[in-house]
């Protein structure tokens, strides 16, 4: 790869040539701009205001334009005579924790080559250094006639800088934000966290541009002959969600059918969704309790609701049955003491009745005056 920019790093007293190398290459088309009527280019020429011509590269310049419209010519010693010590070095200032860097301020990222073999052995301290301490080194430099502040860390084996915006140049977020003020039920964020762990993590490396593939295909038709235009079907984007909750289950049903998984939506929502008991529900489910009725536990659905109805009805017909068992055998004992005292009641009149014959019977003596 072909360097940009060299120089060196200062790591303290330690000195460490470098090449910079741009660490990202644009894939974008571009596109030149023609007359529609013939197809012909356009091109812009540089042409001087005050006289009309046309002036060539070498002939132009740099120049501060001030308020009133007047133009301070700046010149390139007059920037070289700057105080600008990072004018050819990467000086290094401190070493931070990586996550004190907001990405917001990141920029064009770079990758720094030892330049010659002396600078193998610091550039391995340094890398090595930085690995093992987890941390991040914060620096200046200056490229392309401006200072600016980078950050370097590890990549692989290679020392790679980022370059980062002045902490005046993030603008604060205000205004941006929603002005009313807006609730989030516990449900709903359930939902979201449930399609976004249903959508899961992704290959980097897999993600690409469809877009840019798609221009590709149509310029290689085109320029064959062979290019049919379609109209796009594009659904309508920015309308208001009128069900947030209908819409994240929605969506993660459609996650998890893209990912092959069962859907099981259906049991998220019996988690997280509340259900309202018609009135007068608990209360008769209260007092089926305290009558002592066990109330049948609902697992199978309604199978499971039957099962137990026709088991609770076969207790109460076996119970119904042992008490009837029970007076009839009641009533039998009661009826044979009633018929054993009434036999013995007849033994006795009969025994009775026997003595009074036998005594009628008997003959009377006689006494003799």
């Amino acid at each position: 790869m072909r360097s940009i920019w060299n120089g060196a790093i200062s790591f303290g007293l330690v000195s460490i040539p470098i090449k910079l190398v741009n660490a990202t290459e644009s894939h974008s088309i571009s596109f030149r701009q023609i007359h529609v009527s013939d197809g012909g280019r356009v091109r812009y020429r540089k042409v001087c205001e005050l006289d009309g011509e046309e002036v060539p590269s070498a002939e132009i310049g740099k120049g501060y334009e001030e308020a009133d419209g007047s133009i301070v010519p700046i010149t390139e010693e007059d920037l070289a005579q700057l105080p600008l010590a990072t004018a050819k070095t990467i000086e290094i200032m401190s070493f931070v924790p990586a996550e004190e860097i907001d990405p917001l301020q990141m920029d064009a990222a770079y990758y720094l080559a030892a330049n010659g073999a002396t600078a193998a052995k610091p550039y391995t301290l340094l890398r090595e250094a930085l690995k093992r301490s987890q941390k991040v080194a914060i620096a200046k430099y200056a490229l392309r006639g401006r200072e600016r502040l980078g950050m370097l860390r590890v990549v692989d084996d290679v020392i790679a800088m980022h370059g980062l915006l002045w902490p005046d140049e993030i603008r604060a977020p205000e205004g941006v934000a929603p002005e009313a003020e807006v609730s989030v039920r516990e449900a709903e964020l359930d939902l979201a966290d449930a399609l976004m762990a249903t959508l899961g993590d992704v290959e980097m490396t897999s993600l690409h541009d469809d877009y840019r593939e798609a221009v590709e295909a149509m310029i290689v038709a085109k320029s064959g002959g062979a290019f049919e235009p379609t109209e796009a079907v594009v659904e309508p984007a920015g309308g208001q969600v009128i069900d947030l909750m209908a819409a994240l289950e929605k969506s993660v049903r459609a996650a998890k059918a893209s990912r092959g998984e069962a859907d099981t939506s259906g049991e998220a929502e019996a988690e997280v969704t509340p259900i309202r008991r018609k009135a007068g529900a608990g209360a008769r489910a209260g007092a089926g309790a305290g009558a002592g009725a066990a109330a049948p536990k609902a697992v199978g659905g309604k199978k499971s609701t039957a099962a137990s109805a026709k088991k609770t009805a076969a207790s109460a017909g076996t119970k119904k049955k042992t008490t009837s068992t029970a007076g009839k055998s009641a009533a039998g004992k009661s009826s044979s003491k009633s018929t054993a005292k009434s036999t013995a009641k007849t033994a006795a009149a009969k025994k009775t009745g026997a003595a009074a014959a036998k005594k009628a019977a008997t003959p009377r003596k006689r006494t003799s005056a």
